[in-house]
């Protein structure tokens, strides 16, 4: 196994830090591009291409103050990471789709794939911030400046992008870069045995109150309306978790990998609740 590579993990914090959305550079392609089905996060069912009616002349929202007590709470637990305004600014060259509607239905299908792709540098980026091994981390620097390439394509080189395909590769270095990281604090832990890997596990509801679940993984797994009050999560893969309705009052997140500011968007917490340097503390949430 190659030795631990010394690395100073401030470009992939850096970069992981800088992705953050700018609704006034964007063309409210979030409220426009995607489709919405009528639930308990939004009050309205809208089809992809269709503007919200809520979105206004000047791309903002007229009702954004009060978005969950009009029953958009969905629209307080989105983030495109800045990919609203890469497209906006960059592969559309500022051509906004009310003045310029002939690039309209174009924007609007390369959207959700600049999103995915924003998503993987997201990952990737934060992964170049642990200490990995060298052969990981040159694996990873690698597939990071493939991702940012592909994000400087014109609209339709961008269309053309198998998505699947880029994941697959992304996917693994991440599985990797978990492995490391989480086997690295299990050492450390040091204590009796218990099973870290829950992965996909089903714990919705469930009373996990001030557990030590250091280092586990969770990825995939259900953790709606959970109670992880007090829990210590340093350490834990929370890829593709939902945590909806989560309570994370008081728990420690602070090292958590892999963790986004939809899903701590979506979870409940207060000002006790600890969390990695790149997220932002929800304003719904409790003081």
């Amino acid at each position: 196994m190659s030795k631990v590579k010394k690395i100073d993990d401030s470009m992939g914090k850096k970069i992981r830090e800088s992705l953050q959305a700018d609704c006034q550079s964007c063309f409210g392609l979030c409220c426009t591009a995607l489709n919405i089905t009528a639930s308990s996060d939004f009050a309205i069912h809208k089809a992809a291409g269709t503007p919200c009616p809520n979105l206004q002349s000047d791309f903002s929202c007229q009702i954004h103050s009060k978005l969950r007590d009009q029953g958009f709470k969905g629209c307080t637990v989105y983030d495109c990471l800045g990919a609203g305004q890469k497209v906006s600014q960059t592969t559309f060259h500022g051509q906004d789709w009310r003045r310029f509607p002939e690039v309209s239905e174009k924007m609007f299908r390369v959207f959700p794939i600049m999103e995915q792709l924003y998503e993987m540098i997201a990952y990737v980026a934060e992964a170049l911030s642990y200490k990995v091994d060298s052969s990981l981390f040159n694996k990873l620097h690698i597939q990071l400046e493939q991702l940012q390439r592909a994000t400087e394509l014109e609209a339709d080189a961008l269309l053309a992008i198998d998505i699947p395909t880029f994941r697959l590769p992304v996917n693994g270095l991440l599985l990797e870069t978990s492995e490391q990281i989480r086997q690295s604090l299990i050492t450390k832990i040091g204590k009796k045995p218990r099973k870290y890997d829950n992965r996909g596990v089903d714990w919705i509801g469930k009373n996990l109150k001030g557990k030590d679940l250091r280092a586990t993984d969770l990825r995939g797994s259900y953790l709606i309306a959970a109670n992880l009050q007090n829990a210590d999560l340093r350490g834990v893969d929370f890829i593709g978790a939902d945590l909806r309705d989560a309570n994370l009052h008081g728990a420690d997140l602070s090292t958590s990998m892999f963790l986004t500011q939809m899903q701590i968007n979506s979870a409940q917490g207060n000002l006790q609740t600890k969390l990695p340097s790149h997220l932002k503390r929800p304003s719904h949430w409790a003081d």
